[in-house]
């Protein structure tokens, strides 16, 4: 019997100083790593990368229109599969998987929702198979994510759900479009409020092939902005998305200034 209560601790030690490596192992130091590890990699190979650049402000004031941006071009050579991004410690996690298709740096920015300070990952797939992993520590104000958007106290959405406005900027030897769609992105973690937000983004040419392809989450934020750097310079583009209610929208986007 001592024996087998033996062989119990020794086993559960194990797994208990197994569980301590692997969180020892997370740069951040979060307490969701390897949870959320499992569910947006699986068992797949990765490695903790620098040269993936997460950006956060210093302090969100507003939990409900946090800027970040994600770039992952030093990897460009080695080919990108899809970045997948997510906030450890908001009750709903993900917030997009972005693939990079052809003609794109793979980079974008947006603002999302919180709610509490929280590591924000982006994890990139190469062809390799291999994932790699960036990340950085956002302190926030806490309840980003269960509070109501604006637009539920004003009828003005409602007649202008889905109107894109959008500017092109020459930098460098890039295209840069920066663009707002009118949607509440409601979470449906607010009592009364279904759950009502973007799920789907392509950014195409003007013959309709993607250049990009995004799924987005409730932690988007209200009325998004969205940048994006193409390498064409001289072609026209145009977006489409689709709500998870099955509205679509589509519009051609600003000329270069």
């Amino acid at each position: 019997m001592f024996a087998n209560l033996l062989r119990s601790f020794v086993l559960v030690s194990g797994l208990s100083l197994a569980s301590t490596a692997l969180a020892a192992n997370d740069p951040l130091n979060s307490p969701m790593w390897d949870y959320l590890r499992k569910i947006f990699i699986g068992e797949a190979s990765y490695r903790f990368d620098d040269n993936i650049k997460v950006s956060v402000p210093p302090f969100a004031e507003d939990p409900t229109q946090v800027p970040i941006a994600v770039d992952a071009s030093a990897l460009s050579d080695q080919g990108i599969e899809k970045i997948v991004v997510w906030a450890d410690l908001n009750p709903i996690q993900h917030v997009y998987t972005y693939y990079p298709l052809t003609g794109v740096r793979p980079s974008v920015s947006l603002r999302i929702k919180v709610q509490q300070a929280t590591p924000i990952r982006a994890a990139v797939l190469l062809k390799s198979g291999i994932w790699h992993i960036g990340g950085a520590l956002l302190d926030a104000a806490g309840g980003g994510c269960t509070t109501p958007s604006v637009a539920n106290a004003s009828p003005y959405w409602e007649s202008h759900l889905g109107e894109i406005s959008a500017k092109r900027f020459q930098r460098e030897a890039l295209g840069r479009y920066k663009i707002k769609v009118i949607h509440p992105m409601d979470t449906g973690l607010v009592d009364a409020i279904p759950e009502f937000y973007l799920q789907q983004l392509e950014l195409r040419t003007a013959g309709g092939e993607a250049l990009v392809r995004m799924e987005l989450s409730q932690p988007v934020s209200e009325n998004p902005v969205f940048t994006f750097d193409v390498l064409n310079t001289q072609e026209s583009h145009y977006l489409w998305l689709r709500d998870n209610s099955g509205n679509e929208f589509e519009q051609p986007l600003g000329e270069a200034l």
